[in-house]
């Protein structure tokens, strides 16, 4: 079919026109995007890319008018679609410290900002907290909680059985003398650079791509073969395998002739599996230029930029990072992006990205910060000791505490049999050394969702709530974010002394896993039982 000249849509304009029809901003980014994963079709040539915005308003139309009127089919019509927050960019929902590092399973902060400001509408009816109060997590996880309570006045504190979670969660609130982060960054990055000069991995690594690119641009030409990958004409999985194979050759010889080792001799840890031997000898390098800090907080978030780095580099393709399945050591036909992938050979790319997004998000956080207090505290927040353990750490917070008690909680349970939390940042508790405690964790994946999981499940959340309500107000809030697949928040509540008040249901778009079908979530509000409201 013929397109009209004025149908067309350079970026630019096209980025203009979607932000204008959808009420939210849409970048010249997410237009590349729908046209190099083959959503619209892309038109004009020598570099000019033209979109036409019939195309684009048949595609928006159809995702999210079909999107929602499926997900209410599937979810149920009391799904609340303004807690979806739909509107907002990733960027948005990754602002500041929250992306400092990876974590499967946080929310989003907008959700928990919605329920911990002042504002009011017709679903949120009264406003719970205000500034100046005290909110506890005690589910840190990476601390989503308690950075959006910084950012909005409110005083908080987190709790997880994880150490490297609050690690995560007390760099993100953390303040930092950034003229010294800078100056460490600068020295540990020269030294890295000096280390790998003997090494034949860059050169190995910049003629690999080059390779690569050559291959891709023939067999892979963007955006053509992701829109017929999209519209069925291709056997992704045959011609896949057909060209993984195919470029295999050149690989090897590669290797051979840059006296590449791909393997460790060593198979006993997590560091010995998921990192080749080049990659490993790198993050050794940098840990031990990371000891030589003095500044213990320049120390914490420089450490913070290594795991996020280890995490990017490990032996597997692009669509299993969040899963692992085996270790990976060759290239690869990558179904995420559509072409050949390899795996990481040195840690100095993403070192020099991950130190430089950081600075760059600390920086931001702190035009937003409040002068409040965040304190996260290692500990099984089933019996913890809230206070004596928060003295410890900011005598002058703990006095706040012991006077005006905490309002409410703002948390998100781990989920039944759902993530092993330690698990998932194996690799820095390898490298750092930090002490496991995974048979402390609620609901972990390796113990399942049959009954006896569920009943055990049940009694540590409420062990959890009544331990937590020793240092709440008489009139507390209690928010609590599920997707309570079993029904076993009833008998939660039953058990903590409480009652279910009100509960919001909401669909989950921004969802990291692999699943991205019609899922929802309940927001659960608690209250005393003894509160009338």
């Amino acid at each position: 079919m013929a397109i009209e000249k004025a149908d067309l849509l350079n970026l630019q304009e096209a980025s203009k026109w979607a932000s204008s029809h959808l009420g939210r901003k849409v970048s010249t980014s997410n237009i590349s995007y729908l046209v190099q994963y083959g959503r619209i079709r892309k038109y004009g040539e020598n570099g000019n890319t033209f979109i036409s915005k019939g195309d684009l308003l048949n595609y928006y139309n159809a995702y999210n008018e079909s999107r929602e009127s499926s997900w209410r089919e599937q979810l149920g019509q009391d799904l609340n679609w303004v807690l979806s927050f739909e509107k907002y960019t990733e960027a948005e929902t990754t602002k500041h410290v929250h992306r400092l590092h990876p974590y499967k399973g946080k929310f989003i902060p907008q959700l928990v900002e919605y329920f911990l400001d002042s504002h009011t509408d017709k679903f949120k009816t009264e406003s719970f907290f205000h500034q100046g109060d005290i909110v506890l997590d005690p589910f840190s996880g990476s601390g989503t909680t308690l950075v959006q309570a910084n950012e909005l006045g409110l005083n908080a504190i987190g709790i997880d059985i994880s150490a490297f979670n609050v690690l995560i969660s007390s760099c993100k609130v953390m303040k930092y003398d950034l003229v010294d982060v800078q100056k460490e960054i600068n020295r540990i990055s020269l030294a890295l650079r000096c280390f790998l000069t003997d090494s034949h991995v860059m050169e190995f690594e910049e003629k690999l791509l080059s390779e690569l690119s050559k291959f891709n641009s023939i067999n892979f030409p963007v955006p053509e073969y992701k829109y017929r990958l999209h519209h069925n004409e291709i056997d992704e999985k045959s011609y896949g395998a057909a060209k993984e194979l195919e470029f295999n050759s050149t690989f090897q010889k590669l290797v051979t002739e840059y006296h590449i080792k791909l393997r460790q001799d060593s198979n006993d840890s997590f560091l010995d599996k998921w990192f080749s031997q080049q990659i490993r000898e790198e993050l050794d390098f940098v840990y031990r230029e990371l000891q030589k800090i003095e500044n213990i907080h320049t120390k914490k978030i420089i450490g913070v930029i290594l795991s996020r780095t280890m995490r990017s580099c490990r032996a597997t393709t692009h669509a299993d990072l969040a899963t692992l399945t085996e270790p990976i050591t060759s290239t690869y036909y990558c179904a995420k992006h559509g072409k050949m992938c390899k795996p990481l050979f040195s840690i100095l790319k993403w070192w020099n990205t991950y130190t430089k997004d950081t600075l760059k998000r600390l920086v931001q956080f702190d035009k937003v910060r409040t002068n409040t207090h965040q304190v996260c505290i290692t500990g099984d927040s089933r019996n913890v000791d809230i206070l004596a353990k928060v003295s410890r750490i900011n005598p002058e917070f703990a006095d706040l505490i012991a006077k005006d008690k905490i309002k409410g909680i703002f948390s998100s349970p781990p989920y039944v049999g759902l993530i092993d939390y330690h698990e998932q940042h194996a690799y820095a508790y390898d490298l750092f050394g930090f002490e496991r405690k995974d048979e402390l964790e609620i609901g972990p994946l390796y113990k399942g969702q049959g009954r006896e999981a569920k009943q055990s499940y049940v009694q540590g959340i409420a062990e959890v709530l009544n331990n937590s309500k020793r240092f709440l107000c008489e009139d507390y809030d209690v928010f609590l974010v599920a997707n309570d697949k079993y029904s076993l928040y009833p008998k939660i509540a039953e058990l903590a002394g409480m009652q279910i008040v009100n509960q919001y249901k909401r669909p989950v778009l921004n969802r990291t896993e692999k699943d991205k079908g019609a899922y929802s979530e309940v927001i659960f509000h608690l209250k005393d039982i003894k509160y009338e409201r």
